[in-house]
């Protein structure tokens, strides 16, 4: 299904993006493709915690990285998360991002500790992305082994990710939430395919989609409060559309 087919089913109050970048020494010409419905600039949350890890690892004892870093990524756990972005400082590591990847992004408004509330598009995720897998495949051994914890993402956590791209050994990392100042659910994904050599494609998928019913809300924010797992929701919500636009995007890049 193309990206029409799939906007079109959508909600007036839906925001979907979607980008994907392949590129590489001695590889095809590079290729580029994007699209957006709904609002510019969404919150990823979950998303950039690898790239997060990435900058970080200079600048913290390696054991007490290495104790933040994997869980982040491989559990998507926020607390560990918060000890790498208040411990590195939030400045620091998106002014490191910055300078690495050439990809620039700001503090939220508010709380600095919410790492979560930066706003990005899906053409910026897959940009710092591609800077990110190339360094792995070019020796970067931080990079290497966050890579290697993305291969280690359970399924249970990426909303069919790899099936969608048709990369079963993809490595990847997904986002989910629902703020309870928001009507809508955030379900996102990013996936490097293995390529070989310097050569890198990476698809990301974004979505907030409509969440209105006051019973459902309640539900899920008490799950959330009391820890328990909210996945199965964000798929019933997000899934088809996630898993559409990933693959079309996968599609576009082949």
């Amino acid at each position: 299904m193309g990206f029409n087919d799939l906007i079109g089913k959508l909600d007036h109050s839906a925001s979907v993006q979607a980008a994907g970048i392949s590129r590489g020494y001695s590889g095809p010409p590079a290729r580029q493709v994007s699209v957006t419905s709904g609002l510019t600039r969404l919150r990823c949350a979950s998303l950039l915690k690898p790239l997060y890890a990435w900058v970080s690892a200079p600048r913290t004892p390696e054991e007490r990285w290495r104790a933040y870093a994997e869980p982040a990524v491989v559990m998507s756990s926020n607390t560990d998360t918060l000890g790498l972005w208040l411990g590195v400082g939030p400045r620091v590591i998106l002014r490191d991002i910055g300078e690495r990847t050439g990809v620039h992004w700001t503090l939220p408004n508010g709380d600095p500790s919410r790492f979560g509330s930066v706003e990005v598009t899906a053409a910026e995720v897959a940009a710092a992305y591609a800077v990110f897998g190339q360094a792995a495949a070019a020796g970067d051994p931080v990079a290497g082994e966050i890579l290697g914890w993305m291969r280690q993402v359970p399924d249970s956590q990426t909303f069919g990710a790899r099936e969608a791209t048709r990369s079963p050994e993809a490595a990847v990392k997904c986002g989910w939430y629902g703020a309870p100042d928001e009507t809508t659910l955030r379900t996102h994904a990013v996936a490097l395919l293995p390529r070989g050599g310097t050569r890198v494609t990476v698809v990301v998928a974004m979505t907030a989609l409509p969440y209105t019913d006051l019973g459902e809300r309640e539900a899920y924010r008490s799950r959330v409060s009391t820890g328990l797992p909210v996945e199965d929701e964000h798929d019933k919500v997000a899934g088809e559309v996630l898993r559409g636009l990933m693959g079309a995007t996968a599609a576009e890049l082949a």
